[in-house]
């Protein structure tokens, strides 16, 4: 298995409040975890840095011991990141109200779980089956979307779009959702944050992954369409290929 990233700050953004990780494990197995901050200029960063800091160590820690189920390992891993986010938000003023995104896949030959909370994503993309969305939102227009009151299309315009009903350091405790996926030879999952997803479309993500060019360059062909469309966000995108 292959593992490429990036992330950039994009065209109108003063800072990058994105933060991203992975990491090759001895066994072979792939983390890879992708964060958007939220919160202010001063808090944004902070909360996207901690997340992935605090979720990669615990993660790390828990599949030393093997004593765990991979789910359970995640879990707890990112409720650690949540309860130190949610601590610091609570007892710095600077930091009062932030929070961040966060999309993570424990990635092995043959299938991944995956752990999302907030709007970031995770996709996959394969030759054969084309490209899938496997996280869901947890956002304002989602949820309108899922009740009808909304067309996919139609959300893609919302003024409301960015408004997440869920965040990691937004509550006490953490209620992340959690998917199963059977990742084949040759397929590829893309983790990314809104930045991406909210100005490249998944059948140019689809094109750009599978025949587009070299894998390596991948991320940096897709930041390429996001900057050339103004990057309104932070973009960070994650690929690995199976």
């Amino acid at each position: 298995m292959n593992l490429w990233g990036m992330t950039n700050r994009g065209a109108v953004r003063r800072q990058n409040q994105d933060a991203y990780a992975q990491k090759i494990l001895p066994d072979g197995r792939m983390i890879a975890v992708v964060c958007d901050g939220m919160g202010g200029a001063k808090a944004g960063n902070i909360a996207s840095e901690l997340a992935v800091q605090v979720f990669m160590e615990e993660l790390c820690r828990q599949l030393q011991q093997g004593e765990k189920e991979i789910k359970a390992c995640m879990e707890f891993a990112a409720s650690c990141a949540n309860g130190v986010v949610y601590q610091r938000a609570s007892t710095d003023m600077d930091c009062e109200g932030m929070g961040t995104t966060m999309v993570a896949a424990l990635i092995w030959k043959g299938g991944a779980v995956l752990l999302n909370e907030g709007d970031s994503r995770a996709y996959h993309i394969s030759e054969r089956s084309g490209i899938a969305r496997i996280t869901r939102d947890h956002s304002l227009v989602e949820d309108l979307v899922l009740r009808g009151e909304l067309t996919p299309e139609q959300a893609k315009s919302h003024p409301h779009k960015n408004y997440i009903t869920r965040a990691v350091g937004a509550e006490p405790q953490l209620k992340a959702d959690f998917y199963e996926c059977v990742v084949g030879e040759g397929d590829y999952l893309l983790l990314c944050s809104d930045g991406l997803s909210n100005v490249v479309t998944e059948q140019e993500i689809l094109y750009e992954v599978i025949h587009g060019g070299e894998p390596s360059t991948c991320c940096q062909r897709l930041l390429d369409i996001a900057l050339h469309r103004g990057a309104p966000d932070n973009v960070t995108a994650l690929l690995v290929q199976c």
